[in-house]
């Protein structure tokens, strides 16, 4: 869908990008032809204010060129944001095969324009009779400025995520999301493991059990191991929500809440993201960790005013049986922790309302203990357009986790309720270099150079943070 070329090849429509006032060129035009172009820009009043659209048609090597010169402003205000949203707009329009050519290096950004390319190509279509066609994009260059290999790698898993978020619940079990991993496993080189019902009691994983033990689809716990630097004992951790159906448990759901399809996005993300790395070869060492199962009703559900012990021995009141993602997730981080030994870890997770209040549906809500790891994340995220910001940790948010019958909660306040629930996963980290992802941003974001439905956001962000890492 993507390539980087240094000839010009037939294409149904031809986009030159261009900053507002500056004189136009374009070298693979005859210099007759550019300055026609520049006299109808004249003509026409056009600048090249940002998001200004000139279409012309001209003759060149006897061939009939459709060209749309489109402005991004002035170079000096100039950010990638706006690349993204502009040419998204603008692409959404198009049908074949696009030429994009422009004279300026900042608007020569292959990863920018790949990002938005697989945006406009994204549609779960699956499950139709009628596949739409993909548009195909060519970016002229001289030079290739990138790693398009790596680019087209990680933009093309990224979309994996958005259709296994994309699901429906019926196909998407616990069992088949772990049998997806397995397959995604022999095809990059990925040793994946998969405990079923009877493995993740026998181990001790109550609480899993205690969310997913009542569907007759049973859980899952998946394992992927890509271990490309025998040279450290360095390995990071990635741990992602599988909720693949949430009902709320016998705290129930309203229907319209039923239907969302993201609690398990933070699963496809880890699947998404390990994947990135063994594609990529990268030199590191990566495990990551998966809870899969439903929160359904049955006469066997979990109650409130249960108290179950999780992996790591602490027993948990249970206040809420909607507040279920930080259950699984405790015994998971335990988990990767104590029997994995790694050295850091990184969860995602679809995990609370609250953060979304906090800060609407485009940002992602991070906790972490570790400054430097933060700030290296922070910025890995903000190469992808993927915007996060750090919440506090204080301690008094593990007050309201205090119960009179167990060692803590599984809720805490109402007011700062994401801040709470992180500092419930913080107690199953005990103090290891961590950072918490509560995913906001996983469907209909509301950003404006992404189509409705689910995101796949964080997939990058944590590939980017694992290939950087020092």
């Amino acid at each position: 869908m993507l390539s980087v070329s240094d000839k010009i090849e037939n294409c149904d429509k031809n986009m030159i990008l261009v900053f507002q006032n500056d004189l136009f060129k374009c070298e693979v035009l005859s210099e007759k032809n550019q300055e026609f172009i520049r006299n109808i820009m004249l003509k026409n009043g056009f600048t090249g204010k940002s998001g200004e659209r000139l279409d012309i048609n001209i003759i060149e090597n006897d061939q009939i060129k459709m060209l749309s010169v489109i402005g991004f402003g002035q170079k000096e205000r100039f950010e990638e944001d706006e690349l993204r949203e502009i040419l998204f707009k603008e692409l959404l329009k198009e049908k074949g095969k696009i030429l994009i050519y422009t004279e300026e290096e900042k608007l020569e950004n292959t990863k920018v324009i790949a990002e938005v390319l697989y945006n406009v190509n994204f549609d779960y279509d699956e499950l139709k009779k009628e596949k739409k066609d993909k548009l195909e994009v060519i970016l002229y260059q001289k030079e290739k400025s990138e790693d398009i290999e790596e680019i087209i790698a990680i933009n093309d898993l990224t979309n994996m995520v958005r259709n296994l978020v994309e699901m429906p619940a019926n196909i998407l079990t616990p069992e088949k999301m772990a049998e997806i991993a397995q397959k995604i496993g022999e095809e990059y080189g990925i040793e994946v493991e998969v405990f079923d019902d009877k493995e993740i009691e026998k181990r001790g994983m109550n609480l899993i059990m205690a969310v997913g033990g009542s569907s007759k689809y049973k859980p899952r716990f998946i394992i992927m191991r890509y271990l490309g630097n025998k040279e450290t004992s360095d390995v990071i951790g990635v741990v992602g929500k599988g909720i693949t159906f949430d009902a709320g448990g016998l705290c129930l759901k309203p229907a319209s809440s039923m239907n969302e399809k993201i609690d398990m996005a933070g699963g496809a993300t880890v699947i998404g993201a390990i994947a990135a790395v063994a594609k990529n070869r990268l030199k590191k060492n990566v495990i990551g960790v998966i809870p899969a199962c439903e929160n359904i009703v049955s006469s066997s559900s979990y109650k409130v005013g249960d108290v179950i012990k999780g992996l790591n021995g602490n027993s948990i009141e249970i206040t809420n049986t909607d507040a279920e993602g930080r259950l699984i997730l405790a015994d998971a981080l335990t988990y990767i922790k104590e029997y994995e030994k790694v050295t850091e870890i990184i969860d995602i997770a679809t995990l609370t309302g609250a953060n979304v209040l906090a800060l609407g549906e485009q940002v992602t809500a991070v906790y972490s203990n570790d400054d430097k790891n933060y700030m290296l994340f922070e910025k890995e995220a903000k190469k992808h357009g993927e915007k996060v910001w750090r919440m506090p940790l204080f301690t008094h948010y593990k007050d309201s986790l205090k119960s009179k019958v167990a060692d803590f909660k599984n809720t805490g306040d109402r007011k700062g309720g994401a801040n709470s629930a992180a500092k419930f996963l913080e107690i199953f980290v005990d103090g290891l270099p961590w950072i918490h992802l509560d995913l906001s941003a996983a469907y209909d974001t509301g950003i404006k150079w992404m189509k409705k439905g689910a995101s796949g956001i964080g997939t990058k962000s944590i590939y980017s943070y694992i290939k950087n890492k020092q």
